[in-house]
């Protein structure tokens, strides 16, 4: 068996350019002082392995000279003679997929560079990655608040404290909202929302909606790190880049004891400037085989965060109970468990309901929401705002301003006459 140190020689050598034959069997004749004949054809078996796949790791490239029968004839017979004669020094190059050779995101080929863009020094950089998950109770880069699910369960807010949230939102600015998103996701995307989600299923026959399970905690450290392999960032800076804008909370941050699986290894955090993009560009593959399933059984496919919906005419509808567990199907295939409680199929006989809105002719809030609202405005005109704010809203007139100019969105003729009653509250 091959040295590890020649094994990860090679390995390094292989990932360290561009993956193109000539210039491998260059980089690992040099690597090995001589350009052997054998080269050629591994060259040529390492690009068929890796092509058009996410950037490997280092660890991924030993395992294929492992497992490569021609690299093991070509040590048994001539092990004495191979040997590491130099080390490749100069940083790995960038190597974005095909895809990604059109996004116009920063080349950082070092974790020098990567300090030096995020205007930190190595140590820091490290500190904030936190890779090793040092961090943890006055050392956190996060704050820590507990929210319970209204069908059990918890859901855990962590926000990240300012240094790293200015980190995070640099990340944001100048990487992530360069890549264009799935077209059928919807949810924290400029120019689209709730309604550009519901549109494409207003008056259809029949809509099926299902619904995901801790959405940001599906989507895992590993995951995050490979996509920022796809886009060409070598293995070192993908990981520390993966590392600021995931997190482990710490055991004592989640009491139950079945939510720390999710939240207790490295994840998205739900609260990180960051969050939203990475799991709409993690979920692109998902998005595709989602699309493409829905466009084989005649219906519309969209997706806002973990709200998924498919709807379509009279053939859509005599298949509709078989579709919804082909979805579960690619959902598990794809790491995303189904919260079976919430799928709903629903005809045009009964109230088609998406996100809070209602879709059987024409997008509208729903009745009950709008006369909650009515009421509570009413008896803030009538007993004042104090006495309606039973949720301790610290700004509660801003809450109440955001639901009325959201139900003006939706239905203006209806936002109109809660507007009206807005402006006859009293504030003090």
């Amino acid at each position: 068996m091959p040295s590890s140190s020649l094994l990860n020689a090679l390995a390094r050598s292989l990932l360290a350019g561009t993956p193109e034959v000539e210039e491998i069997v260059s980089r690992c004749g040099w690597t090995l002082g001589r350009p052997w004949r054998w080269l050629r054809p591994l060259a040529r078996r390492y690009v068929a392995e890796f092509a058009g796949r996410t950037r490997p790791r280092r660890r991924d490239v030993v395992q294929f000279l492992l497992r490569d029968a021609g690299f093991e004839r070509v040590w048994q017979l001539h092990s004495r003679k191979l040997s590491v004669e130099h080390w490749l020094t100069e940083p790995q190059r960038m190597q974005p997929v095909a895809a990604a050779r059109a996004w116009d995101v920063p080349a950082i080929e070092s974790t020098g560079e990567l300090a030096d863009w995020l205007q930190l020094t190595p140590g820091e950089l490290g500190w904030f990655a936190d890779l090793k998950g040092l961090g943890g109770g006055k050392l956190s880069h996060y704050r820590y608040r507990v929210v319970e699910k209204q069908l059990g369960g918890i859901r855990l807010i962590e926000a990240p404290k300012p240094r790293l949230k200015e980190l995070q939102r640099r990340i944001l600015a100048e990487i992530l909202d360069r890549i264009p998103p799935h077209p059928a996701a919807h949810g924290f995307l400029r120019g689209r929302s709730i309604r550009t989600f519901v549109a494409p299923h207003v008056g259809q026959r029949i809509v099926l909606r299902m619904d995901l399970k801790n959405f940001f905690p599906t989507f895992s450290g590993a995951r995050v790190q490979a996509f920022f392999r796809t886009l060409g960032y070598p293995e070192s800076v993908a990981d520390l880049l993966g590392g600021i804008c995931t997190n482990a909370a710490p055991r004592s941050a989640v009491s139950a004891p079945e939510a720390r699986d999710w939240y207790c290894r490295p994840h998205l955090p739900q609260g990180a400037p960051t969050s939203p993009a990475l799991a709409n560009l993690c979920a692109y593959r998902l998005d595709c085989r989602l699309a493409g399933l829905a466009s084989s059984a005649g219906a519309e496919y969209t997706r806002y965060a973990d709200d998924l919906a498919f709807s379509g005419g009279e053939e859509f509808a005599r298949c509709v109970e078989r579709f919804s567990t082909h979805v579960a199907v690619v959902l598990m295939e794809e790491g995303f468990p189904v919260q079976h409680r919430k799928t709903r199929v629903m005809r045009q006989s009964v109230r088609q309901h998406l996100a809070g809105l209602v879709t059987n002719q024409r997008i509208n809030v729903r009745r009950t929401d709008f006369d909650r609202l009515k009421a509570t405005l009413t008896n803030c005109v009538r007993l004042g705002p104090e006495s309606q704010n039973r949720d301790a809203h610290p700004s509660f007139r801003a809450h109440l301003e955001g639901r009325v100019g959201f139900v003006e969105s939706v239905n203006p003729a209806k936002g109109k006459r809660l507007r009206s009653i807005f402006a006859q509250i009293r504030w003090q």
